[in-house]
């Protein structure tokens, strides 16, 4: 499947995968040569080239389908490289948000005790990197399963570098378990699914699917799908597939943390939206059953268990990396809603999108706060932020800025990611999940007030003990509080006519 080949209009296709596969052997090759005493500069040149990265899917965008050509035919055009990859707005906007991600992990870095000077840590970083960006474009069975190992291989490694931490060895022995399990039972959906149709491009599945010749077999598609679906709710952190996230979040280095959260996260929302519109479409129905309507129904059902659990268990936590866990589990139900009310198609397609990306930035801005004060008082306890505006104003207003983008507080970014979902909820008469998502996002921003709280009204000792900032951070914490607000206030239609743009291609 795909276009023929021509090396020239397939490379776009791939350019950022070739730009990071340089870039490994460059960080390689620095770690190999440069002394002890300028190894700090490989974090500088792993954000440099992994940001520089992220402007070539803007400058060499997908190309146009041919006019006149629709569906199957115009599907095709996006196709690339035997359609192993599909080259569409919606692996741009997604490629963007991972390669950004990765930037700032490797800038969050550099002044981390017993990361921020070795080489093997960046490398392992892009190559995860690598896996997320085919991840956000992967079109058939065999390469979105090369690159889900791609990315989350190289971070149970990650999950674990800490090695003198008992935490973090046993976060990345907890990750690489369950991990390990879950992609057996993604494999086993897999081969289902090839077995029914003997395809494994995607779109060739469905085509599949949807003939005569599959006849009453509506049983055994949803026990894949079903297989399918749980490999896919361990990496985004859904209930009841979330269990290694709190030990995960809170025993990795957190700019490793950090990385997870958003970059694995996205990719993996990119896929699964992907996959799901592509083998399992509005109309395919096999044995009577209306397939489309079962998944979607089973998404809203996640969703309400995946918030519930998020929140409410988010409640009694004392440290922040593991309030930050839970946090992203119940961001998690909230992009369900997205899926469940794929019903409106393109503004259900382009609230996930959007939701994403602010939500790439409000968790880094979060996680970078985190690092700076853990590395300064070595403690990640919430209680221990107590007076923290006295001890670094600008840190303590960062992180209200994210705390209350992630509860949806305007003029934050978080406010019109909410809306945008609940929104495209309502618009596929799901008007019950979009309430109960509003009852949730309440509850949550019971405990985001509660740090506000500790770190402007409580008191501490160590108040007059200031909390320093190194060059990179400050253009980490400002770019990232900078495009929060700007995503909440100026930015946010910008950046969802973009998500509009990528949500009519992915129905193309």
């Amino acid at each position: 499947m795909g276009n023929e080949f021509n090396l020239l209009t397939h490379l776009p296709a791939i350019a950022p995968e070739i730009g990071l596969a340089i870039m490994a052997i460059v960080v390689l090759a620095l770690d190999l040569f440069l002394p002890e005493s300028q190894r700090r500069n490989i974090a500088i040149v792993t954000a440099i080239g992994l940001a520089a990265l992220a402007l070539t899917p803007l400058i060499w965008g997908p190309p146009a389908a041919p006019a006149g050509l629709t569906g199957a035919e115009a599907n095709q055009t996006l196709l690339f490289w035997g359609g192993m990859v599909r080259h569409d707005v919606l692996s741009q906007v997604f490629h963007v948000m991972v390669l950004l991600a990765g930037a700032f992990a490797a800038l969050m870095s550099i002044d981390v005790k017993g990361i921020g000077r070795k080489g093997e840590f960046y490398l392992i970083l892009i190559v995860s990197t690598l896996g997320a960006c085919l991840m956000a474009s992967a079109a058939d069975l065999i390469m979105i399963f090369v690159a889900l190992e791609t990315t989350t291989i190289p971070l149970y490694v990650l999950a674990a570098f800490m090695r003198g931490s008992s935490k973090s060895a046993e976060g990345g022995m907890k990750y690489f378990l369950f991990g390990s399990f879950m992609s057996a039972l993604l494999l086993y959906g897999f081969s289902l699914l090839y077995g029914f149709t003997g395809q494994t491009n995607i779109y060739a599945i469905a085509e599949f699917l949807g003939t005569p010749a599959f006849g009453q077999n509506a049983v055994p598609v949803l026990v894949a799908m079903v297989l399918i679906l749980a490999g896919f709710g361990f990496k985004i952190s859904a209930v009841p597939f979330h269990f290694w996230t709190p030990d995960v979040y809170e025993g990795a280095p957190t700019p490793v943390t950090a990385f997870i959260s958003v970059a694995s996260k996205a990719a993996s929302f990119a896929l699964l939206l992907r996959f799901m519109v592509a083998v399992f479409p509005v109309g395919l129905v096999i044995g009577g059953a209306e397939i489309h309507g079962f998944w979607v129904q089973l998404m809203a059902a996640l969703a309400v268990v995946t918030m519930t659990l998020g929140n409410v268990v988010a409640l009694a936590q004392r440290n922040i990396k593991r309030l930050l866990a839970y946090s992203s589990i119940a961001q998690a139900g909230y992009l369900l809603i997205g899926l469940a009310a794929i019903g409106s198609q393109e503004q259900s397609v382009a609230a996930i999108s959007f939701y994403l990306f602010m939500y790439t930035f409000t968790n880094l801005l979060a996680f970078a706060v985190v690092i700076l004060f853990s590395e300064a008082t070595g403690s990640e306890t919430i209680a221990d932020l107590a007076g923290l505006s006295r001890r670094s104003p600008w840190l303590a207003l960062t992180m209200t800025v994210a705390l209350l983008s992630l509860g949806g507080v305007p003029p934050a970014a978080g406010f019109f990611g909410k809306f945008f979902l609940f929104q495209a909820a309502v618009e596929a008469n799901l008007v019950w999940l979009a309430i109960y998502g509003v009852l949730m996002s309440i509850v949550a921003l019971y405990y985001y007030l509660v740090v506000v709280k500790v770190m402007y009204v409580d008191r501490s000792e160590d108040e007059d003990k200031p909390i320093p900032l190194s060059r990179p951070y400050v253009w980490v914490l400002g770019v990232t509080t900078i495009v929060v607000l700007l995503l909440g206030t100026f930015g946010a239609q910008v950046v969802y006519d973009w998500a509009l743009a990528n949500a009519s291609s992915l129905f193309a």
